[in-house]
């Protein structure tokens, strides 16, 4: 017999108590304590497991620590970001905003492994919205088979009797299990319906690719513990008003943390960016004042973005302060070091940053090409076209070096620029280098004359 018990938990922390608390001890949110009904299960409830046999513990010199035989996606950009492709037996979660493009990277991921058999679960689409949305993509997998159903018991059944090489949940917040009465979504429901997924997975060795919302300040919805018992988390991030999308791993067991996919959206699907510099750059027709490229580098991947400012005559009594794409803190701060440090008075002008693209940067390292696009508007005097630069700016006006400097270098030169401007402090650099020059800067004052030909 199966017995249950009435618990009230957290549904922001999934901390659990005895009794109704109006403010969760763990994580100090107010009223996210909700009545959820437990019920345990025996084993003879779960017809998915019979059969499997139970592990013994092993010897750690017997186990073999091959390569892991990593299974290609048929997505160049996931594969980078996975470490090489998925591992056999590995539980990956995505998340991002609604509408950014989850379950339609998901489908492409589905339609493009031809080499084994796939099963998407879909518990939010029927199978004549999934099919409509598959032709929309252009894709074909003969070995796809589409499954829309939200109950974990008959997922784990059908996956039983088809053996695929990949299964794909869309989502976890839409699939509950039997061996608990509370609704689908809640605490108790993600946090099972995961540690069942991670187990069948880890003893068939077939990955298992699922799909989580987000709550609205940003953070996987459900239990924290979601994110420390699957192998990989994967963000997706984007404004629905640009093309562009980011693919971040913020978690994996397997690979680098560091590394990140760009994506476009397009009518017929997701599309990758081979070459992130030449999304991010506009070509102009004439030399525009306010204007600078910089070469950044977002986990292991250098590229180069445009960064744009307008400074005005401000019209209304006190000045405006407006950024896109870049921390209005810190554009604060670079230009009280601009006025304190090189003269410029800039506290009475209008002050606007654009980061082109539509993406978000928090890489010190353009600081540099922030300040010339700045000082470039309120002199009215173009940046030149085959300039960029790299560096971070400190509050007593000094260059500051960046990390990796030679992979930003070698970015800016692959992309045609013959001049870069970086900090003299950075070392193991050589100031001559095959097509670009590398201009070397200890201060701001020093950057003003190389550039505009003025004094500050």
């Amino acid at each position: 017999m199966a017995k249950s018990k009435t618990v009230f938990i957290c549904q922001n922390c999934g901390a659990e108590s005895a009794k109704w608390i109006g403010r969760c001890p763990s994580c100090k949110e107010w009223n996210t304590y909700h009545e959820e009904i437990m019920v345990t299960a025996s084993s003879r409830e779960r017809p998915y497991l019979i059969g499997q046999e139970k592990r013994k513990p092993e010897l750690l010199v017997d186990i073999r620590s091959d390569e892991l035989n990593r299974r290609k996606t048929g997505i160049n950009e996931l594969n980078r970001i996975l470490g090489g492709g998925m591992v056999p037996g590995s539980l990956i979660l995505l998340g991002g905003e609604p509408g950014v493009g989850k379950s339609t990277l998901a489908l492409q991921l589905a339609l493009a492994i031809n080499e084994c058999t796939t099963l998407y679960v879909s518990g939010e689409e029927s199978e004549e919205q999934i099919s409509l949305r598959a032709k929309r993509l252009g894709n074909s997998n003969p070995k796809c088979y589409i499954y829309s159903e939200t109950e974990l018991e008959s997922i784990m059944v059908q996956s039983e009797k088809l053996k695929p090489g990949l299964i794909i949940i869309d989502s976890i917040q839409t699939t509950h299990t039997d061996m608990l009465e509370s609704s689908a979504g809640s605490v108790s429901q993600v946090r099972e319906c995961a540690a069942q997924l991670l187990k069948y997975s880890k003893t068939t060795g077939i990955p298992v690719f699922i799909i989580g919302h987000i709550t609205k300040d940003g953070t996987l919805a459900g239990p924290k513990v979601l994110e420390h018992i699957v192998d990989v988390v994967l963000y997706f991030e984007g404004d629905n008003n640009y093309i562009y999308r980011i693919l971040r791993s913020v978690k994996n067991r397997f690979g680098s943390t560091a590394e990140l996919g760009i994506f476009e959206m397009m009518e017929n699907g997701l599309k990758e960016v081979m070459n992130p510099s030449e999304m991010f750059i506009n070509q102009h027709d004439e030399l525009l004042s306010g204007i600078s490229i910089a070469a950044t580098v977002d986990g292991l991947r250098p590229f180069l973005i445009e960064t744009q400012a307008l400074v005005s005559s401000a019209v209304y009594g006190t000045p405006q302060r407006s950024s896109t794409g870049f921390d209005i803190r810190r554009l604060n701060m670079l230009l009280a070091v601009l006025e304190k440090r090189a003269g410029f008075k800039l506290g009475i002008k209008d002050v606007f940053l654009n980061i082109a693209g539509g993406i978000k940067v928090n890489d010190p390292a353009i600081d540099l090409a922030i300040i010339s696009s700045i000082l470039s508007s309120n002199l009215d005097i173009p940046v030149g076209k085959e300039i960029c630069f790299s560096g971070e700016v400190g509050l007593s006006g000094e260059i500051r070096p960046v990390s990796r400097i030679e992979q930003r270098i070698r970015e800016a030169s692959k992309m045609g620029f013959r001049k870069v401007f970086v900090s003299k402090f950075n070392r193991n650099i050589r100031e001559s280098k095959p097509g670009i020059e590398v201009i070397p800067v200890g201060k701001v004052e020093n950057l003003i004359r190389a550039l505009f030909n003025t004094s500050p």
